[in-house]
């Protein structure tokens, strides 16, 4: 479900997801991954750190935890998903998958083009809930971690097998492709100093 509230808090944890538009394997099309991993070192130079994640074929679920105090946690997320589209649009043209790039422009609404939206790349909006209780970033983390093996995905025999995760983390305390930082510890983390040019 897409939900459209600003949320405001900050020193707070947050579940986010977003996925691609009409579900197709835009990540998995593209290897976009790297670039994901990216991404959240964005995020944390602008003190949103990232506690739990899974990248699957064509969404994405974080955990994280925000002491941003300048920005609400939509425009950072709504400025990831930006980027994001600028490369994958990019990576599609030189993969030549003009099939994709035509459904991804036809599909755009006249009201959509008029402010200058080219491609439908996500859906319309991210899914941003604010995490106040321990149980609850227990059954997020563990709902995340169950990902690629939940409904029709079969992506690994073992959940803690999946790549493209923080479970092995939490699972077994190995480090992953990313190094996230445990839950526990985000509200001990001093929050940076960063530059406007590390905010853009």
């Amino acid at each position: 479900m897409s939900v459209r509230k600003l949320q405001t808090e900050f020193n707070t944890f947050y579940y986010f997801t977003f996925t691609c538009f009409r579900w197709i394997p835009f990540f998995e099309i593209t290897d976009f991954y790297n670039y994901i991993y990216r991404s959240f070192d964005i995020l944390k130079a602008k003190n949103i750190f990232t506690c739990g994640y899974v990248i699957m074929p064509n969404h994405l679920h974080s955990l994280v935890f925000t002491k941003n105090e300048t920005k609400e946690i939509n425009f950072h997320i709504g400025e990831t998903k930006r980027f994001m589209s600028y490369e994958i649009v990019s990576r599609l043209k030189k993969r030549k998958r003009a099939d994709l790039l035509k459904i991804m422009e036809d599909t755009v609404k006249p009201n959509e083009s008029k402010k200058k939206k080219i491609h439908n790349v996500f859906q319309p909006s991210s899914d941003i809930k604010e995490i106040f209780t321990e149980k609850f970033i227990r059954q997020k983390l563990n709902y995340m971690h169950k990902n690629p093996l939940s409904g029709k995905w079969k992506l690994v025999e073992d959940y803690i097998d999946y790549i493209h995760s923080s479970a092995r983390f939490y699972e077994l305390g190995e480090g992953g492709l990313y190094k996230v930082i445990h839950y526990s510890e985000a509200m001990n983390i001093p929050a940076q100093c960063f530059s406007a040019e590390s905010s853009a």
